[in-house]
């Protein structure tokens, strides 16, 4: 019998909120959380804004001495993930530990601290550089630190995707459970770069919207007059547990995963293939595995970055699966609102999905003012909807071809 996977717990931290709860009413509401830079020196850049975590500090959840080799992403990660854990109800134990897991991603691990520390190199010299440099500034430090807070001892690994990491992660972490190798899982993703170097290549491949004057307006995904992304940071954690384990402990269940499906485009490390033929791929892969007909899918969360491209793709992608029932379904991209949170981006758009079939509401598109004749679906335009949500789909697409959709279902 297969084993069914339920989401018990969540967690994030996101420019709009330092709480999972606080980032989804941001999403609601459609308030922006993109705003000038503030993290260096925006001057000598075409595009000076960005969504940065304001005020964020990780607290009492584990010891200030691990603290003190956490770079930037990992704090994001461990909150989000301990904050997850918290909601879930889950006890780590003895008894249980080797069946509780740890797959959480990162896109590009610690910048922020390995620059500093070249800086160090270079202006002080070699003997001023810790030893615990290179154990946390790796893609997987923040599921170590996530390991070691909890005491999970169960399977524990950093998914890379690029931008489609967060949704792999969950994917992954799903087929953990399923095929028996962990009764639950910590899961999720973090990413922090809004850093110079980061900004000054997407300047450079002038993939960025570029209304400096009105920031919470600039991102436009599926509008004619989208121009680019808006870089973000942020984390989302999330709980996943098998089904009858979660029940057998009374846990609050918030809905099943029920699809994963993964896929490359084998074709640039920038753009998409022009036919969405890796995305496709994922989509049909993800539908099949959850034994569904794409007209039950009621709410899609896509990638929805605001690029020309990548929005037109997508919309191709959903009517070449669904049909005639791409048109019915409600679709919204929450970029605009937490930015584009490159490797956390995948599950910060799944906890959409999450909350939005707890709630039977779904986050609007905002800044969506002109219609593309392309871009032809129900992108829920600027104001949340009510509506019945048995089913949702969120799709990331990643630097590099990757390609990643998650599916979840209400449970009655």
């Amino acid at each position: 019998m297969t084993r069914r996977v339920v989401v018990t717990g969540v967690g994030a931290v996101t420019a709009v909120g330092h709480t999972a709860e606080e980032t989804w009413q941001a999403m609601l509401e459609g308030r922006s959380g993109i705003g000038p830079i503030t993290l260096f020196d925006p001057e000598p850049y075409p595009v000076r804004i960005q969504a940065e975590v304001k005020g964020f500090e990780l607290g009492d959840r584990v010891d200030p001495k691990q603290q003190r080799y956490m770079n930037r992403s990992v704090q994001f990660g461990v909150a989000a993930a301990l904050d997850a854990v918290a909601d879930s109800g889950l006890k780590v134990t003895e008894e249980n530990a080797d069946m509780v897991g740890v797959i959480f991603g990162s896109g590009a691990g610690g910048t922020d601290m390995l620059l500093e520390h070249q800086r160090i190199l270079e202006e002080k010299g070699p003997r001023r550089i810790t030893p615990f440099l290179v154990a946390n500034f790796i893609p997987d430090a923040a599921s170590g630190h996530i390991a070691i807070a909890t005491g999970a001892r169960g399977p524990n690994y950093a998914p890379v995707a690029a931008c489609a990491t967060g949704a792999a992660a969950i994917g992954e972490a799903f087929e953990t459970i399923r095929r028996g190798d962990a009764d639950a899982v910590i899961t999720g993703s973090s990413e922090a770069v809004l850093l110079p170097i980061y900004h000054a290549t997407w300047c450079s491949m002038r993939a960025l919207a570029s209304d400096n004057e009105h920031p919470e307006k600039a991102l436009k995904p599926f509008d004619l007059h989208r121009d680019g992304f808006i870089a973000g940071e942020g984390a989302c954690g999330m709980v996943l547990e098998e089904y009858e384990h979660a029940l057998a402990r009374g846990a609050r269940i918030y809905c099943e995963v029920i699809g994963y499906g993964s896929s490359n485009d084998a074709y640039d490390m920038i753009a998409l293939h022009e036919t969405g033929r890796g995305l496709k791929r994922a989509v049909v892969a993800a539908i099949r595995k959850a034994g569904i007909d794409p007209s039950e899918i009621d709410y899609i969360n896509p990638h929805g970055s605001g690029t020309p491209l990548n929005d037109r793709v997508e919309t191709l992608v959903f009517k070449e699966v669904m049909g005639p029932a791409a048109y019915r379904a409600a679709i919204s991209s929450v970029k605009p609102i937490t930015g584009h949170c490159m490797g956390a981006s995948g599950s910060v758009e799944a906890l959409a999905c999450v909350m939005a079939i707890r709630d039977q509401k779904v986050a609007p598109t905002i800044n969506y003012t002109t219609p593309d004749p392309e871009c032809d679906l129900d992108y829920v335009p600027n104001v949340a909807r009510a509506m019945p949500v048995n089913v949702a789909m969120t799709t990331s697409v990643g630097l590099g071809g990757h390609n990643a959709c998650l599916i979840f279902r209400k449970v009655d």
